[in-house]
């Protein structure tokens, strides 16, 4: 959960949604349309049109990528408007679980109506290969680049970003919709101007409601969720908790709570303990700290309303907001938080492309000689020893945990699909071939270690500015041997200490978060902060 064994300085951000496309990746553009040879795939969508998307716009460049999709620069071939093309492929939506979050994801972006603070959808139309979701083109960089390219950053700033945010949170409640993973990945500035709106862009995790309705199931972004989610059972009020984080980094560069361990940060979490000791907060105004609290309220009852939020003094007052800076601290921090994932997001990418359709057609084969009484499915136990066969390094709680995320309607037996969809998460965090192939990327001259000159090139390529200070912040923080460069042995411990990269997987995620719950449990931890 989280980077758990960093400083909260270092702490990066979790997940890799393909929503997140502010990056500029200049990859070959992936087959659309149908392809010949290709297995008929299931229909995702109803009511939309079926068509090669190439008839109606010219996709072009790679903006970015995720676990599902990619999303490229596509140009409206009529109105020769620039937009987004969010791409899902269809060989990756390998359960009904998959299935039904891009259905909700399509019909959320469809329902919620125009405003300026959200990125505009356009259509969903469907082929073979894909579903494409055409919205909004946002250029002008993440939330926390903005700010810290800003050579003034204040209180005053830090309140004008956080009234869009619950403005967002705010209509999308008043229209039945829990955002369920705010954090700052997911707004982007719409372009390069100062006076740029502010957009949120992914509502992958998105969930209709009910007023009265609970949920149970964990997802999000772990330092961003609410006590609640941890105890599986939530409504509207996480998404407050979530912009309350939110509004915390903003304000002193680290999250509210961290600890050692993945079960320590949920423990801080549920402790619900802020620190307000730590530089810049003695020198905040009393009303900020006041929101900050009442959004990080542990009683959901208690804890302000998106409403109640916009009417506190301290955001009513925001012209008003102390305009002194708060600190050279608070934004190295901050751009030392967006650089390390950066790089970590860069290596992700990397790894992504390694994962090649000829070891699906291997999983193939393996699926069959695990099935050994041919029904066409496989309980936990033959996965286990099947993987066993196959020299898998896995512990058994690890394939269990992958196993119940998988097995969502608990029938205990996993059919082909499903056993894919297993296999391929397994593999992403047992094969270290993926890691080396990353790591041999930032490794340009082949010396076995990344230096700062080569850390620094492939940071710009994604059209950061000169980081050389940030490089050296990142290198003193993965370069444990402190001999100014990064081996290998200290690149795999970055990449699977907190953002780990199987953690990208929304099914590893799911699986653990119910884990890590059940652990809380049994500890008694959930009751901590009652």
């Amino acid at each position: 959960m989280g980077n758990c064994c960093r400083s909260p300085a270092a702490v990066a951000r979790e997940d890799v949604k393909s929503s997140n496309y502010s990056g500029h990746d200049h990859r070959r553009k992936e087959n659309f349309g149908t392809q010949k040879n290709q297995k008929k795939q299931t229909t995702v969508l109803t009511k939309v049109k079926n068509e090669n998307i190439e008839e109606t716009y010219l996709v072009d460049r790679e903006l970015g990528r995720g676990e599902f999709g990619i999303t490229y620069l596509c140009i409206d071939r009529n109105s020769r408007e620039n937009l987004a093309c969010k791409s899902i492929s269809k060989r990756k939506l390998r359960t009904a679980v998959d299935v039904e979050d891009v259905r909700r994801e399509v019909a959320i972006m469809k329902h919620l109506p125009h405003n300026s603070s959200i990125v505009r959808f356009k259509e969903a139309c469907e082929d073979e290969n894909a579903v494409h979701l055409v919205m909004e083109l946002c250029e002008g960089g993440e939330l926390f680049d903005r700010i810290v390219a800003r050579g003034h950053y204040t209180e005053r700033a830090a309140a004008a970003v956080t009234r869009t945010i619950v403005e967002v949170v705010q209509l999308c409640h008043k229209n039945g919709v829990i955002h369920r993973d705010l954090k700052p990945e997911n707004f982007l500035y719409a372009n390069k101007k100062e006076n740029s709106p502010l957009k949120a862009i992914d509502f992958g995790l998105s969930i209709f409601f009910k007023p009265g309705e609970r949920f149970s199931e964990i997802v999000g972004s772990p330092y961003y969720m609410a006590p609640e989610v941890l105890k599986r059972n939530y409504g509207p009020e996480i998404d407050i908790w979530s912009a309350g984080v939110i509004l915390y980094i903003l304000l002193c560069g680290v999250p509210p709570f961290w600890a050692e361990s993945e079960q320590g940060v949920a423990q801080a979490i549920l402790r619900g303990a802020i620190d307000f000791k730590r530089e810049p907060w003695p020198s905040m105004s009393e009303c900020a700290k006041t929101l900050v609290q009442q959004m990080l309220e542990p009683d959901p009852k208690l804890r302000l309303t998106a409403k109640q939020v916009l009417e506190h003094p301290w955001l009513q007052n925001a012209k008003k907001a102390p305009n002194v800076p708060l600190g050279d601290v608070v934004k190295s921090r901050l751009k030392q938080f967006s650089m390390m994932n950066r790089f970590k997001r860069k290596a992700l990418r990397v790894i992504a492309d390694f994962f090649s359709n000829e070891e699906v057609e291997d999983l193939k084969e393996m699926f069959s000689k695990i099935d050994t009484d041919n029904k066409g499915i496989v309980s936990v136990e033959e996965l286990k020893v099947g993987l066993q066969k196959f020299n898998s390094q896995l512990a058994e709680s690890e394939v269990q945990m992958l196993f119940q995320a998988i097995d969502t309607n608990g029938k205990g037996t996993l059919d082909y699909g499903e056993f894919i969809a297993v296999s391929l998460h397994l593999q992403r965090m047992a094969n270290d071939e993926h890691l080396h192939k990353a790591f041999s990327y930032f490794d340009k001259d082949g010396n076995g270690y990344i230096e700062s000159h080569e850390l620094r090139d492939a940071l710009m390529e994604d059209g950061a500015d000169d980081c050389t200070n940030i490089v050296n912040d990142i290198l003193q923080d993965v370069d444990t041997d402190k001999d100014g460069q990064i081996s290998y042995e200290e690149f795999v411990a970055m990449m699977r200490t907190g953002t780990d990269w199987r953690k990208a997987s929304r099914h590893y995620s799911r699986g653990r978060f119910n884990s890590l719950s059940v652990k809380l449990m049994k500890d008694g931890s959930l009751n901590l902060g009652n």
